[in-house]
C-alpha cells in the first residue's frame, strides 16, 4: 500500500499525536484498530495555538485521515482548564499586530487547519475539557461531534478584542443555534455554559466532571433544570447570580475535576462509530459536512483578507491591549475610540495608547 502522508517523518513538538485503543461493546480493545488522539499541548497558555501549532495540527489531521486502522479522531487539549482559547495572544501582540501581510499568511495556515478538520476521512470528536473560546470555538465547531465537560465555557472574543469571528464562527454558529443566538454570541461575546450550548443544539453530549466527596456534581454555577424566569423565559444553562453563585463557587472550591467520565463518554461515542459500515459512515459525514463547507468555502478567503487588513487598526489595538493588560483590564476604551472616530480622527500609535494606556511602545515591548 502507498503512503499518502504529506511528510514521511512527523515528530510534533507543540501537540501530542497518539494511537489509543478503540473498544468493542464489551469494553475490550479491538485488535488492529485504534482511535487517534490529537492534543493541543500548551496548557500554560490555555492551549492557545501558535503558528507552529497550526502547522502540526494540519499534518496531524492529514496523517490521521490516511490511517487505515483509525476509527475516529479525538481532538482535545491538555489539562482541565481549556480545550483551546484561540490564537496565542503573545504571538499576536508581538508578531502580527500592525503587520497585515504577515497575518494574511498566518490566516492561510489557520484556514488550512479548519479545512483539514472538515476534510478528514475519519469522524472527528472534539473532547471539550475546558474553555472553548474564540478560534478554539471555531476549530471545535469544525469537528463532527463535541462531547464536553459541563464545566466548559463557550464564547467568541472578536468584537471585544479587535477582531471578528470570521475564522468559522460566522459560518458555523447559525447552523448550530440559529441566527438570533449566533448573533448574540458573535457580537456580544458573552460566555455560554456547556448546559446552555447543549440546550441550543451545539453539543452532542455533556458530562459532569466536578467531583465532591466521590460523587459527580453538575456545574454549580449554572441553572441545570428547565426552569422559567419571571418573564416565562427558559433559563436552562444560564449562569446563577447572587447568593446562589457564591454557594456554587464554594462547592467548586470543595471539589476536584475528574475527566475520567468525559473520557468514558468520548470512548462510548467512538464505540458507536465502530459499529457502522466505514465507507457509508464516511460518506454520510461528508454529506452532512457540506452544510458547513458551503459557507466556509464561500467566505474564508475574503474573510482572511479583511482580517489581515484589520491588523492595522482595531486588531492592532485590541490584541495588544489583551496581551499586555491585566486580568481585570484587558479591553480598550470603546467609548473613547468611538468618540475619536466620530470626530474624524485617524488611527495611530498615539490613539492606541490613548484607548489602552497600558500597552507598551514597540521599543519597550522589545
Amino acid at each position: 500500500m502507498k503512503a499518502h502522508d504529506l511528510t514521511g517523518s512527523f515528530v510534533p513538538e507543540e501537540i501530542l499525536y497518539e494511537e489509543q485503543p478503540v473498544v468493542d461493546r464489551a469494553g475490550e480493545p479491538v485488535p488492529g484498530l485504534h482511535n487517534i488522539w490529537i492534543t493541543l499541548d500548551n496548557p500554560e497558555e490555555l492551549n492557545s495555538y501558535t503558528t507552529e501549532t497550526i502547522k502540526e495540527v494540519i499534518l496531524a489531521f492529514r496523517r490521521a485521515s490516511n490511517d487505515r486502522a483509525a476509527v475516529a479522531v479525538v481532538f482535545t487539549g491538555a489539562g482541565d482548564r481549556a480545550f483551546c482559547t484561540g490564537g496565542n495572544t503573545r504571538e499576536y501582540a508581538e508578531v502580527y499586530a500592525g503587520a497585515p501581510g504577515e497575518y494574511r499568511q498566518y490566516m492561510r495556515l489557520f484556514n488550512d487547519m479548519v479545512t483539514a478538520i472538515l476534510h478528514c476521512d475519519k469522524p472527528v470528536i472534539c473532547r471539550v475539557n475546558g474553555m472553548r473560546v474564540g478560534g478554539g470555538q471555531e476549530i471545535g465547531m469544525a469537528c463532527d461531534f463535541s462531547v464536553a465537560s459541563d464545566l466548559a465555557v463557550f464564547s467568541q472574543a472578536g468584537p471585544k478584542h479587535g477582531s471578528a469571528p470570521d475564522g468559522g464562527s460566522t459560518d458555523f454558529l447559525p447552523l448550530f443555534v440559529g441566527m438570533e443566538h449566533a448573533m448574540n454570541s458573535g457580537t456580544l461575546c458573552e460566555p455560554w455554559s456547556a448546559h446552555r450550548f447543549y440546550y441550543l443544539g451545539g453539543l452532542t453530549d455533556i458530562v459532569a466532571t466536578l467531583e465532591v466527596e466521590g460523587q459527580a456534581v453538575a456545574n454549580p454555577l449554572v441553572v441545570t433544570d428547565r426552569m422559567l424566569d419571571e418573564h416565562g423565559r427558559v433559563v436552562l444553562g444560564e449562569w446563577r447570580s447572587g447568593e446562589e453563585r457564591e454557594r456554587g463557587k464554594e462547592l467548586l472550591r470543595q471539589g476536584t475535576v475528574n475527566l475520567s467520565r468525559l473520557d468514558e463518554a468520548v470512548e462510548r461515542m467512538a464505540t458507536k462509530l465502530l459499529y457502522t459500515m466505514p465507507d457509508c459512515l464516511t460518506k454520510t459525514i461528508e454529506s452532512l459536512r457540506k452544510h458547513k463547507l458551503e459557507h466556509w468555502d464561500r467566505n474564508r478567503e475574503t474573510n482572511r483578507a479583511w482580517l489581515a487588513l484589520n491588523m492595522l487598526t482595531e486588531a492592532n489595538a485590541g490584541f495588544r491591549a489583551f496581551h499586555y493588560g491585566t486580568k481585570t483590564e484587558r479591553e480598550a476604551d470603546f467609548v473613547k475610540l468611538r468618540q475619536h472616530l466620530a470626530g474624524g480622527g485617524r488611527w495611530s500609535e498615539e490613539l492606541i495608547h490613548e484607548i489602552a494606556p497600558w500597552i507598551p511602545s514597540r521599543e519597550e515591548a522589545e
